[in-house]
């Protein structure tokens, strides 16, 4: 790694001990080594503090930031983006998993084609043993040269996990951050689209856990879910409805705020309509782990032989 890394991985966590060492493992087993691992805990009560503090004294790379108390999900994501240094950015989750040329795949892409903002991989779901529960088929239009259809996509289509994609890191500090409303990250992903391409390398790389202590799975209420994001929702003055509303107006604030021609702009509010529109049908938005699992004996893949560090595991 060279004094200044070339890209930044953010990984927030919050009492993350069961599948943690895990996720460090696949993380710093990675092909690609140019990176720093900006970790911050946001006041963890169980052995998190611990295995951090024993994978920080074993690679340079890892820089541990402890909070003194729990601000929430959406400002130790934002805080572990404020503490990058370098060109690129990804998020990373304390309970996924990461094919070991996953970062080397995504930063391929990005040097090899300068319009594009935004690079992820094939990807699937797995259980908490990482299991494959669901594949997932990328459907997104995120690589086309046209904005409002780009916005389209990913107003009407579930699923693509692009916020844990590699990002330019000058592009991220174009749009607002991440906000805590419900499915705000829908809405961030969303801005960052209308200032270029993503792109989907064609390989099964990144491999997101489905578990019962997953923040979606323990805190299945709209309400629920935003407080975990951010302790402020609570009470009185955030009931569902403004929740609801920041979640659309969201959408139209990153129409306003991005750097859209007359005509993009216009195209983009006509997605945006016949989106508010559709919302009565069911399943709408669902997430791809919400969908019916299927025979992981399908599919002609191990997640033991594309994932690092799965054999040997550390601490």
């Amino acid at each position: 790694m060279t004094a200044r890394p070339r890209l930044s991985i953010g990984l927030p966590v919050y009492n993350g001990e069961e599948y943690l060492a895990e996720s460090f493992d696949a993380l710093l087993g990675q092909t690609y080594e140019d990176f720093e691992l900006i970790v911050s805990d946001n006041a963890s009560t169980d052995a998190t503090e611990d295995i951090c503090r024993t994978y920080a004294a074993r690679d340079p790379r890892v820089r541990y930031l402890r909070l003194p108390r729990n601000i929430g999900a959406t400002p130790n994501h934002n805080r572990v983006f404020a503490e990058a240094r370098g060109e690129l950015f990804k998020w990373a989750s304390h309970d996924d998993l990461y094919g070991r040329d996953l970062l080397l795949r995504c930063v391929q892409a990005l040097d090899e084609r300068p319009d594009v903002i935004l690079a992820h991989t094939g990807q699937a779901v797995v259980d908490g043993e990482g299991r494959l529960k669901v594949p997932y088929e990328y459907g997104l239009a995120t690589d086309s040269p046209h904005p409002p259809e780009r916005f389209r996509s990913l107003l009407f289509e579930p699923g693509g996990d692009d916020f844990y994609g590699v990002m330019r890191a000058d592009v991220l500090r174009r749009v607002k951050p991440l906000d805590s409303y419900h499915h705000a990250d829908r809405t961030f992903v969303a801005e960052i689209t209308l200032h270029g391409r993503f792109h989907q390398v064609p390989e099964l790389l990144y491999f997101r856990r489905d578990h019962p202590h997953r923040a979606e799975r323990a805190n299945p209420g709209k309400r629920a879910r935003c407080v975990n994001l951010d302790p402020r929702r609570a009470g009185p003055l955030h009931p569902v409805p403004r929740l609801l509303a920041e979640y659309v107006w969201g959408f139209v604030a990153a129409v306003r705020r991005a750097p859209l021609s007359p005509a993009d702009r216009r195209a983009c509010y006509r997605h945006l309509a016949a989106w508010a529109t559709s919302r009565i049908r069911p399943g709408a938005g669902e997430r791809v782990e919400d969908r019916a699992p299927v025979d992981p004996d399908r599919l002609d893949v191990s997640v033991d032989a594309l994932v690092a560090g799965r054999e040997g595991r550390r601490a």
